[in-house]
């Protein structure tokens, strides 16, 4: 039988979840409206799935916002990855490409070659810095502003941006060099 702190822990997870999700399913809605047209995932389909991935209605405990934030991205992430890879198998190859990361923004509108290329270059990233690849995931793959993000990850907005601008920098490096 759950004690009183669990009982009270999973009331007030089941009231703070939904509100969230409903923020994710906004963020993603406002990042894709300008997905080109071979586009076919919707917002509300990528949270859904990213949703079921963290737990559906057996959610896990979440410490926090930012803990929350952080598998949510995780899990766009792969789902986005994983949609990438099965899309670009029939095309056995189809040749690396070269990308231009100063006008990043949210992964679900990139083509697969480019998102498959950024996501190899933010592994990398996180062996060599976890913080700013938990950055990058939240910026890039869940579409949270720097203001946003800082929050998410308990840091300042000046720190956020400082981070932001050396990601950027090293995946771009980092994908020239592939």
């Amino acid at each position: 039988m759950p004690s009183e702190t669990e009982s009270a822990a999973g009331s007030s997870a089941a009231q703070l979840l939904p509100l969230v999700y409903a923020e994710l399913r906004k963020l993603a809605a406002a990042r894709m409206a300008g997905g080109g047209a071979g586009y076919t995932l919707q917002p509300t389909a990528l949270v859904h799935e990213a949703w079921l991935r963290l737990g559906d209605d057996g959610q896990p405990r979440w410490r926090n916002r930012s803990h929350f934030f952080a598998a949510a991205a995780e899990a766009m992430r792969h789902i986005l990855i994983d949609r990438a890879r099965r899309r670009q198998a029939g095309r056995h190859g189809g040749g690396q490409q070269r990308i231009d990361l100063a006008e990043i923004t949210i992964a679900a509108t990139e083509d697969d070659d480019r998102l498959l290329a950024i996501n190899d270059a933010v592994e990398k990233l996180a062996a060599h810095d976890a913080a700013k690849a938990d950055l990058v995931k939240l910026r890039y793959f869940v579409g949270l502003t720097n203001e946003e993000a800082a929050q998410a990850l308990g840091i300042s907005e000046p720190t956020a941006k400082r981070w932001w601008a050396y990601a950027r920098t090293w995946l771009y490096r980092e994908i020239r060099a592939g």
